[in-house]
């Protein structure tokens, strides 16, 4: 594919500098199992030129204390869970602001055993799990530019604002404990900042998520959830051809649920460790391969897991 771009720069350079920005909009997509309740996406600020577009899929393993809806209050859990994902993502113009829009959707496949009060429980399924859909804006450092405009643009500050609503669209059986979906809507706004030092890249990210209730709970008992909120910091290192690696962390809190207005010993205290490298192939394609560990503090989940992602982007 050609691309043009303005005379002053030669056509090295530029390409150069074009795929070493647009090969990280993929990490806008992590493991993108709600399980996972503080996401760790290193790079998700990255301003892009308007009109690009992504295709991602991606494929994940997990073993441990997870579940799918973190509300769920289950003692002694293990699981062993395989996730799979299919992504589009688009950069656009917002009222002249950098702007994407972002939709997953995650399939999953898990066995489980617990107990809930008291009582041993498991199960084996298989399906989709609950669809997301995202809006982000850059309202600085990161203008709305074309693709000829943007080998003149040089980062040094980054802020941005975004919003992801999770959609009640999973596998769920009102008889079982353990569903791929949650049967309830979900809305996590988020705030970020990045900071360009040389090769570096520093980013930190505050979100809450807010949860509706889940009115059929285990025969029609009803399942409310205080917000979660989290807080995130990664360190991003650019090295020659385009490769770079992340070191990723978070802390998850609150989350506390009420099952018929009775408060549960559930509110969640959780950190998270992620490694993460990006491994350019041609011009178009890029893989990203990711682990990562859950450390239970008080309630939450506790698990190792890692994560293959596939990108291919073009632009119009």
């Amino acid at each position: 594919m050609s691309i043009p771009f303005r005379n002053k720069y030669t056509i090295g350079k530029s390409l150069y500098f074009f795929i070493r920005v647009i090969l990280v909009g993929f990490s806008i997509f992590y493991f993108s199992s709600s399980s996972l309740a503080q996401e760790l996406e290193p790079r998700s600020l990255t301003n892009l030129p308007v009109g690009m577009n992504f295709a991602i899929a991606g494929y994940s393993y997990a073993q441990g204390n997870i579940l799918l809806d973190p509300a769920l209050p289950i003692e002694d859990l293990n699981a062993k869970l395989h996730a799979a994902l299919i992504a589009y993502m688009r950069s656009v113009r917002i009222f002249g602001l950098a702007g994407k829009v972002d939709v997953v959707l995650p399939w999953a496949s898990g066995d489980w055993t617990g107990k809930y009060t008291g009582i041993d429980t498991s199960r084996s399924v298989a399906g989709m799990g609950d669809a997301r859909i995202r809006l982000s804006i850059n309202f600085l450092g990161a203008p709305a530019l074309k693709k000829e405009e943007f080998p003149g643009y040089n980062p040094t500050k980054i802020s941005g604002i975004s919003l992801q609503i999770m959609a009640p669209t999973g596998q769920y059986d009102y008889e079982r404990l353990i569903n791929l979906g949650s049967n309830r809507w979900a809305f996590r706004p988020q705030w970020g900042f990045s900071r360009y030092i040389k090769n570096w890249i520093v980013e930190t990210y505050l979100s809450t998520r807010f949860f509706t209730k889940n009115n059929n709970f285990l025969d029609g008992n009803e399942l409310r959830q205080k917000p979660f909120s989290a807080i995130k910091v990664h360190a991003i290192r650019s090295f020659p051809r385009n490769w770079w690696i992340a070191l990723d962390a978070g802390y998850g809190f609150g989350g506390k649920t009420f099952v018929n207005g009775e408060e549960r010993d559930s509110r969640i205290s959780t950190i998270r460790l992620g490694l993460t490298l990006a491994i350019p192939v041609g011009m178009h394609h890029t893989f990203r391969l990711t682990g990562i560990t859950g450390i239970r503090l008080e309630r939450g989940s506790d698990f190792d897991a890692v994560a293959l992602t596939y990108q291919y982007w073009w632009i119009k």
